[in-house]
């Protein structure tokens, strides 16, 4: 497996594709009107406490309050109340009006506002400090139970003397040597002292730290040890990268490279291509099946069909490997349209249980490559399998798309014979109600040429019962929803 990073900058937003075996399977985008939020450290105030949801809403500057949980909130705050009861009750731990220290962990989705938490983290490449808690944990994808002891007792010994805040290990730590890692934690010090720094000047509502910029992030952020090449169109860009690997992640210098050429670095891999396609319901398979992706408020469905596959043996066999193809389709959809809550996949239906547990076995496999915290259930009686996906960001859809205004986001109109009905209606009841000596129907092209070609004749009848004659406007801005029905 060889994975390359493509980062694109523009003045107006960041991309950075990452590429396996050729083949795009994630796309980050970040524009510089409305960067992300995640990771950010605000000074807030509580605008509004709900035990109810035993919640509470709180400003931090933006559109929108952001939200609050009970269980998103440091003991070592609660611990600060000394009525608190031992039920944590939202009212005991937070007050209108009151100051507090807040980190965003997801972004504003939709309506709703951002997410937020009391239990502050501020990583680093090897490390992710805690100022609330004092212990010292290990990434569980570092199995070695040695490596694991090693790594503790480097965080404990270098901490011996500043004993403040806790530290987990990341993956990226796993076989990196102890000066690495002990620079990294002095570094994570020094960046909270800052931060406290700030927050003592900061006003009400402000922000006192923010994360890194999308290209430097992806790279603090890499636990892949097969990237083989980064490559940056922007050399004010590669520049700033450079320096950052330098002195943070100095093993991948060797790997970046700045790209010049006059071809856009994202057609190298048919990149733009992909995330057109990946906007589509429609999922084409190499094998002529294909999927159905539908994202919705409450959850995202996935539909497995065998579409133009016929298969070579017999049903059975030709249905195991639509869904063995589907699986590994399906990872890679969710990490590019970055689908996350709740996943329902309808494979299609097996009778050998022995297959099912293959194409669990393989989705389960497939999904160990992707970053974000997943949970797949077992196959269903109906075929189905749930599973979730941690979302902190907008999905590749919510970024890039809007509700369509014609068919306000149901992704189907009426059509132009209902809408020829619906002004009939409406002709009757404004002959009804008032006096007029004709009507006006203002519609778009496609409803009135239904009018006057095949429903002319109902169109007929109408002028006859109300005794008032029809006319009618195209209007060139209208939808093929709109209407109107003036009285002259």
């Amino acid at each position: 497996m060889t994975v390359e990073l493509l980062v694109n900058v523009t003045p107006q937003e960041t991309r950075v594709a990452v590429v396996e075996n050729g083949m795009l399977q994630e796309v980050f985008i970040e524009r510089a009107r409305r960067r992300g939020l995640v990771g950010n450290i605000y000074k807030g105030v509580v605008s509004r406490v709900l035990p109810g949801m035993q919640a509470a809403f709180v400003d931090i500057g933006l559109e929108r309050a952001a939200f609050l949980h009970a269980s998103d909130i440091a003991q070592t705050a609660a611990e600060e109340r000394p009525e608190q009861g031992e039920d944590n009750s939202i009212s005991q731990l937070l007050r209108e009006g009151e100051t507090v220290l807040v980190q965003v962990i997801k972004d504003p989705l939709g309506t709703k506002g951002a997410r937020l938490t009391t239990h502050i983290t501020i990583p680093s490449r090897y490390l992710v400090f805690m100022p609330e808690v004092n212990n010292v944990g290990v990434s569980q994808r570092i199995e070695d139970e040695s490596e694991r002891q090693r790594l503790r007792e480097i965080i404990q010994h270098a901490r011996a003397e500043d004993s403040r805040g806790g530290y987990i290990v990341r993956t990226a730590a796993e076989g990196v040597d102890e000066e690495s890692i002990v620079s990294d934690l002095y570094f994570l010090q020094r960046l909270w002292e800052s931060v406290c720094e700030r927050i003592e000047s900061a006003a009400p509502r402000e922000v006192v730290h923010e994360d890194l910029p999308l290209a430097l992030r992806v790279l603090r952020d890499i636990t892949d040890a097969d990237v083989e090449k980064l490559r940056i169109d922007s050399r004010e860009t590669f520049r700033r990268i450079e320096q950052f690997v330098r002195r943070f992640t100095p093993e991948l210098l060797g790997k970046l490279e700045y790209y010049p050429g006059e071809r856009p670095i994202f057609d190298l891999y048919n990149v733009d291509d992909e995330i057109q396609k990946a906007l589509g319901r429609k999922v084409q398979l190499k094998s002529g099946g294909y999927l159905i992706i539908d994202q919705t408020e409450a959850m995202t469905t996935i539909d497995v069909n065998t579409g133009a596959y016929v298969g070579h043996r017999n049903l059975e066999e030709t249905i195991f490997k639509t869904n063995l193809e589907a699986a590994q389709a399906i990872v890679r959809q969710l990490r590019l349209r970055n689908l996350g809550g709740i996943i329902i996949v309808d494979f299609i239906d097996m009778q050998t249980e022995e297959h099912k547990r293959q194409v669990l076995r393989a989705l389960e496999k497939h999904i160990e490559r992707d970053q974000a915290n997943c949970h797949i259930s077992e196959i269903s009686s109906l075929g189905l399998v749930e599973m979730t996906r941690k979302r902190t960001r907008e999905s590749l859809e919510h970024v890039l798309c809007e509700t369509c205004p014609t068919c306000d986001g149901r992704a189907s109109i009426k059509t132009a014979e209902t809408v020829c009905y619906e002004i009939f209606r409406e002709i009757l009841r404004e002959a009804r109600q008032f006096d007029a000596e004709q009507l006006l129907v203002l519609a778009s092209q496609e409803v009135v040429d239904l009018l006057l070609d095949e429903e002319s004749t109902s169109l007929a009848e109408l002028e006859a019962f109300i005794g008032k004659p029809i006319k009618f406007q195209v209007e060139a801005l209208y939808t093929q929803e709109q209407f109107d029905v003036v009285l002259l």
